[in-house]
Formats: structure tokens, sequence, C-alpha cells
């Protein structure tokens, strides 16, 4: 196979970028945005096409932004209580929220995905374009998204702010520091760390048992040498020596409590419930104990407020929290999405990585924790990912193969049967590509209809809101049906090991949960301790139902080992943590810190 590099042309509106390639003097073929496919010609002769295209970056920092004011008119939020930080991005004030809470909730949308694969699944450009598409059929609608972490935009996963052209901008700052809220949790957090050293210094009152300590540090970075390290060294004026270590920001409990929290006197409360530790009886030792939850309140106050930014299309976007969902619970705050809610009439929210994580999540702890009723949920996939689940090698995904997506189509047939058990009506969105193939779309659309399913192809990476209309269309339908009957998994009486067998066999296919002599205790002590009406935060990888990464597809008679469990009683779940799965990441051998830098210009590049 011949490869020929071939030029895009962007066209004079600057909204896509269009290649063609030229055969004996005629044009044979336009098309847009990939980045490696294969036609066959005449005579039988197949030519390879590499795509130059524009990083998202670039794109993003194209786009024509509006005045942050002006997307806050469209919300019909004054001027007032829009608090700019800086041209482009804002809080908006409690006032603002409070007048509101009158209004009638609009519908709450979920978009989730299958299980991640390296070839990607556009879950969050998914949200963007179909929030864009829902405001370019005429309907007034909302995105919620949860804020990016630094580990992972300096690690391999990338941002949270979508791609090409169904983005949420200003894209460098998103990704990066934002409007501060992740560095305001980390600061609480880690007052109350020091706190509590402070405490164990001056005479112990408490008489907390520094071996039975439970509370580390965070910060957010990926960052593997401080999973666990040793503190106080130095002689007695530095602290008591003790074993410690440090978590992401994003699993810090501080963080799941400022996204479930109602308001600012919730969240107070909410914080003071947290358990730091246990004295030597093994009683637990709260933040209230420590007179520390007004103090951490104090900092969260402003971060507390939603953010609001835009999409590249000039539609308001609601961007607050950030927990990841393979270690916590996975969804953008509940004030952010309530207040969403009483401001436009749909609102679209993910949660985050593959259904059995953030969908499960949602329903079961947010959508609990809330009262919220969602309306529709719009299940992503791509071609590319799907061939993956059925044993495609990621170099070879560009090449049509039809039998493998089928086989691959398990793992999406897995997903589908698990929305079920929760009452909400589901459609399923294919994140198309060029370079797949209509036969290879129809396998899906096949696949779906044998469970009464619409699998509409989306292309708003390429064409923005407009890529994903025929989506918006059929989400509204399924939304104004009024079809949800919302129900969780399961009930707040179940003990709390049985919710998680419930959820490792119900969701994940498993045969049963596992768990040393150690754990089991933990899960007693925890239901006679009065936590046992908790929900259950699973924390597992993201790449399998099972809690073996290398397991595709949608693996069956495998067993879920919990290694350990953790209380969050500010949240008001206990983190059931499964497998190897780590709360403070590592980086990989080739970080993306590495292709990242400022320009002559001032500006940044390398960004994805």
């Amino acid at each position: 196979m011949s490869l020929i590099v071939v030029r895009g042309l962007w066209d004079s509106s600057g909204v896509r970028s269009i290649f063609r390639c030229w055969l004996r003097g005629k044009i044979c073929l336009t098309f847009f945005y990939d980045t490696l496919f294969s036609i066959n010609c005449t005579g039988g002769v197949q030519w390879g096409f590499k795509v130059s295209q524009k990083p998202d970056i670039e794109i993003a920092q194209a786009a024509k932004m509006l005045p942050i004011q002006d997307i806050g008119k469209k919300l019909g939020i004054s001027g007032k209580s829009v608090i700019p930080w800086g041209h482009d991005k804002a809080k908006i004030d409690y006032e603002s929220i409070n007048a509101a809470a009158s209004n009638d909730d609009g519908k709450l949308i979920l978009v989730t995905g299958v299980s991640p694969t390296p070839a990607g699944e556009g879950k969050t450009t998914t949200t963007v374009g179909l929030g864009d598409a829902l405001n370019y059929i005429g309907k007034n609608a909302v995105i919620c998204l949860r804020e990016p972490s630094l580990g992972p935009c300096f690690g391999m996963k990338g941002g949270a702010a979508g791609g090409g052209y169904a983005q949420v901008i200003p894209m460098t700052d998103i990704n990066l520091h934002f409007t501060g809220d992740f560095h305001a949790i980390g600061a609480a957090h880690n007052l109350l760390a020091a706190l509590i050293d402070n405490h164990i210094h001056w005479d112990n009152e408490l008489g907390l048992d520094p071996r039975r300590i439970t509370w580390r540090r965070v910060v957010d970075m990926n960052d593997r040498a401080l999973r666990n390290i040793t503190i106080g060294l130095g002689g007695r004026i530095n602290g008591v020596p003790r074993e410690s270590g440090y978590d992401i920001t994003v699993a810090s409990e501080i963080m799941a409590v400022f996204c479930l929290a109602a308001d600012l006197k919730d969240l107070g409360l909410r914080l003071a419930n947290i358990v730091i530790g246990y004295t030597r009886d093994l009683s637990p030792v709260t933040v209230k104990a420590l007179n520390a939850q007004g103090a951490m309140t104090a900092l969260l106050r402003d971060a507390f407020m939603p953010n609001l930014v835009q999409t590249m299309e000039n539609n308001p976007a609601l961007i607050h929290g950030g927990p990841f969902a393979n270690i916590a619970h996975g969804c953008n705050s509940v004030v952010a999405t309530k207040t969403a809610l009483k401001f436009a009439d749909y609102v679209v929210t993910e949660a985050g990585f593959g259904a059995d994580l953030g969908a499960e999540k949602f329903f079961n702890i947010k959508c609990r924790k809330a009262n919220l009723t969602p309306a529709a949920v719009v299940l992503v996939a791509t071609i590319r990912a799907l061939k993956m689940h059925g044993g495609v090698s990621k170099k070879m995904l560009s090449e049509e193969n039809t039998d493998a997506l089928q086989e691959g189509c398990i793992n999406l047939g897995q997903h589908i049967r698990n929305l079920g058990h929760f009452g909400v009506p589901v459609v399923v969105a294919i994140n198309r590509f060029s370079a797949d193939t209509d036969a290879e779309a129809e396998v899906i659309k096949d696949y779906c209809r044998g469970f009464g399913l619409e699998a509409i192809e989306c292309r708003h990476w390429a064409e923005g809101g407009k890529g994903a209309a025929e989506l918006a269309e059929h989400v509204v339908h399924l939304a104004d049906s009024k079809q949800a009957q919302f129900r969780t998994l399961y009930d707040d009486d179940l003990s709390l090991w049985e919710k998680a067998r419930h959820i490792a066999r119900t969701i994940y296919g498993a045969d049963d949960v596992i768990a040393d002599k150690k754990v089991r205790e933990q899960f007693a002590e925890f239901e006679k301790s009065g936590y046992g009406s908790y929900p259950v935060c699973m924390a597992k990888t993201q790449f399998s139902f099972s809690t073996d990464p290398n397991l595709l597809g949608a693996p069956k008679g495998h067993v879920v080992p919990i290694r350990e469990i953790r209380l969050a009683a500010g949240a008001e779940f206990v983190v059931v943590v499964c497998g190897a799965i780590m709360t403070m990441p590592g980086l990989p051998r080739k970080p993306a810190a590495e292709n990242i830098r400022v320009n002559s210009a001032g500006r940044i590049e390398g960004l994805f």
C-alpha cells in the first residue's frame, strides 16, 4: 500500500477542514478530519491517506468567544450575578442560585459510554456536541461537566474539555488551573491534615491513635512516590513519626463532599461529619471534634459557586467539581446540576468512564442523594473501541472488520442491559470517525435493534452541533415522552457487603466478591457503627467489567477481590477498593507533560 500525505484546506468560515485527492486530474474523494484510512481506486490499486489535521488546542484557540456576561444572559442571569474570572470564565453567585430555586426543573439527560479503550470513545465530546445540537434545533439546553484534573493532563489520559468542534472553551484554562477550585479543595484537605498532626503534637486531648489516622494528604498530580510516606521525622519539634501517604485531589473525600453538598450549610455539616481516625479503643474522631469545619468551609466558599463557560458555538456550560469515576463517584457537583435544571429545559451531563462505573454511581449515589430523576440516557460507542473489544489491535483499527466489531458489541450489550436496571430510556450514539465504514455502522445499528433501541450516527467532532442534530431530536423525544421510571439498583437497607456483591453480580457480570477476614470484619464494623444505609462507591479499573484491565469485552465467571474499604462519612458513602486500583496514579514512560510548552507569543501549545 502506498502512503500519500494529503494536506487539508480550511474553508472560508474556518468551521471545518476539507481534504481532497485527485486521480487523473479529477477529484475522486472529498473527506473530513480523520488521521488514517485507505480506499480502493480504479484497477484495484489501494491507496492510503494520512491526513494533517489541526489539534484540539488550535481549534479551540481559533474559536470566537462571547463575553461571559452574554452567556449568562442566555440563562437569564443578570450581570451582577455573573462574577467574572477574566473575560471568558465566571462564577454564578448564590443570590442568583437561590432566586431560581422556585423555577420548574428541566429534563436531565445522562451521557455515558462503553468500557474505555485506547481507541477513544468521545464521551465528553458527545456531551458537548449534544448540548450544542439541542440548541441548534431550537431547544434551551445547558451542559454540566466535571473539571479536569492536572494529573491526567500531564500524564496520558488527556483533558476533559471535549474535542474537535465540540469543545468547551477556553480549553487551555479549563484543563489547567481554571478558576482554582481544585486548589481550594486541596488546601482545605491539607489544612485538615495539618490540624490533625498539630493536635497530636499539642497533648492529643482527643486521644487519636497515630497508627489509626485515616486522613492522608492530597496533591492534584500523578506522583507514585507519594503513595506511601513516613512523616514527622526530625525530632520532637517536627511532630510524631507515623506512616501516611498522598492521594490525588480528585480522590479526596472533600471533593466528594463538595460535589454532593446541596448548599453551603450542607457543605459545612458534611465536612464536620468526616471521620479522620480512631482512638485506641476504636472510637471514631470527626472533623467536628477538631473544630476544623469552619475554616475548611471558608476555603471552599468561593469555589463552591458553579463555574460558567461556553461551548465553541457559544452555548452555556457549567463545569464544577471533578471526582474520578474509577476511584470516586465520578459526577459533577449537585449544585451545578440543580442550578442548570432551574435555568434550562434540557440539561446534559456526563458520568466518568464506562457505564459500569460512572453511570452506576450517578444513579446509585448522586441521584439517590440529590433526589434527581433522569429522563434519558445516551450511551456513547465508537466503532474503533468496539473493534478493540473484539480483539483488533490499535494499529489495525482503520481497516474494516465487521466480524471483530460484531464480537466487540458484547461490551455494548452488557452496558445496555445494565442501564435497563435503572428504568431510564436509552439511545446509543455512534461517535462516527470518517475511517468507519457504513457496513460497520450498520452492524451496531442491527445489534441495537435487537434490544429495541436506536443507534444514531453522530459527527459532532467534525461538524459541531449540526452533526448531532438527529441524536438531539431523538433525545428530546425520549425525554418528553415520560418513559422514564427511574429506580436505584438496591435499597438503603441492604447490607454494605450485599450492596457490593449485587453491583458485582448485576453490573460486572461477576460470580461473587471476595475479601480477606480483616476486610469483611471492617464491613461488619461499619454496619455496627451506623453506616450500613450508605450506598457503596466501587473503586476498580475502568478498562474492564472485571478487575483485570486486560479482560475486554464482557467477561463472565470472574470474581471481584475487595482489597480494602474506606469510610466517607461526610460524603455519606463507603468506598470499596477492588483489585489493584490506585488512589494516587503514576505517570507513564512518556508523559504528556513533555509535549506542553509556551511559544514566543505566550500561547500554550501541545495540550492535546
